[in-house]
Protein backbone atom coordinates (compact mmCIF):
# COMPACT_ATOMS: atom_id res chain seq x y z
CA UNK A 1 0.00 0.00 0.00
CA UNK A 2 1.47 3.67 -0.87
CA UNK A 3 1.52 5.75 1.57
CA UNK A 4 -0.76 8.98 1.99
CA UNK A 5 0.73 12.35 2.88
CA UNK A 6 -0.16 13.77 5.96
CA UNK A 7 -2.22 16.98 5.74
CA UNK A 8 -0.56 20.07 6.61
CA UNK A 9 -2.36 21.24 9.99
CA UNK A 10 -2.36 25.06 11.15
CA UNK A 11 0.77 25.31 12.91
CA UNK A 12 2.40 24.29 9.39
CA UNK A 13 0.34 26.60 7.73
CA UNK A 14 1.26 29.46 10.54
CA UNK A 15 4.82 28.25 10.02
CA UNK A 16 5.23 28.40 5.56
CA UNK A 17 2.59 32.33 6.33
CA UNK A 18 4.85 33.36 8.95
CA UNK A 19 8.41 31.99 6.54
CA UNK A 20 6.86 33.99 3.70
CA UNK A 21 6.04 37.50 5.55
CA UNK A 22 9.37 37.45 6.76
CA UNK A 23 11.05 36.46 3.67
CA UNK A 24 9.31 39.27 2.11
CA UNK A 25 9.77 41.88 5.07
CA UNK A 26 13.69 41.39 4.81
CA UNK A 27 13.53 41.99 0.91
CA UNK A 28 14.82 38.68 -0.25
CA UNK A 29 13.54 36.69 -3.18
CA UNK A 30 12.45 32.96 -2.69
CA UNK A 31 16.16 32.05 -4.75
CA UNK A 32 17.82 34.47 -2.16
CA UNK A 33 16.27 32.79 1.03
CA UNK A 34 16.44 29.35 -0.22
CA UNK A 35 20.33 29.96 -1.04
CA UNK A 36 20.85 31.18 2.27
CA UNK A 37 19.64 27.64 3.09
CA UNK A 38 21.26 25.74 0.80
CA UNK A 39 24.67 28.01 2.45
CA UNK A 40 23.59 26.56 5.92
CA UNK A 41 23.86 23.08 4.53
CA UNK A 42 20.41 21.92 4.15
CA UNK A 43 20.20 21.83 0.75
CA UNK A 44 16.80 23.83 -0.95
CA UNK A 45 15.67 25.02 -4.32
CA UNK A 46 13.30 27.94 -4.58
CA UNK A 47 10.85 25.72 -5.78
CA UNK A 48 10.83 23.73 -2.72
CA UNK A 49 10.26 27.02 -0.39
CA UNK A 50 7.90 28.12 -2.72
CA UNK A 51 5.98 25.15 -1.81
CA UNK A 52 6.48 25.50 1.95
CA UNK A 53 5.15 29.15 1.35
CA UNK A 54 2.02 27.76 -0.12
CA UNK A 55 1.60 24.93 2.62
CA UNK A 56 1.89 22.36 -0.32
CA UNK A 57 5.26 20.80 0.91
CA UNK A 58 5.65 20.00 5.01
CA UNK A 59 8.43 21.59 6.96
CA UNK A 60 10.37 19.58 8.86
CA UNK A 61 12.09 19.88 11.87
CA UNK A 62 15.42 20.25 10.29
CA UNK A 63 13.93 22.66 7.24
CA UNK A 64 12.31 25.28 10.41
CA UNK A 65 15.27 25.09 12.05
CA UNK A 66 17.90 26.21 8.83
CA UNK A 67 14.98 28.74 7.77
CA UNK A 68 15.12 30.52 10.54
CA UNK A 69 18.86 30.38 11.76
CA UNK A 70 18.73 32.12 7.61
CA UNK A 71 16.28 34.53 8.58
CA UNK A 72 17.90 35.72 11.62
CA UNK A 73 14.94 34.42 13.93
CA UNK A 74 14.32 31.98 16.66
CA UNK A 75 12.96 28.75 15.31
CA UNK A 76 9.75 29.47 17.85
CA UNK A 77 9.14 32.55 15.81
CA UNK A 78 8.42 30.94 12.72
CA UNK A 79 6.03 28.50 14.85
CA UNK A 80 4.28 31.28 17.30
CA UNK A 81 4.08 33.64 14.11
CA UNK A 82 4.92 36.66 12.98
CA UNK A 83 3.99 39.17 15.52
CA UNK A 84 6.63 36.89 17.56
CA UNK A 85 9.49 38.48 15.62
Amino acid sequence: MAASSLEIGPAGIRVARTIEILRTERGLAQRELAARVTALGRPMSNTMLSRVERAQRRCDIDDLVVIAEALLVSPLVLLQGPSAA
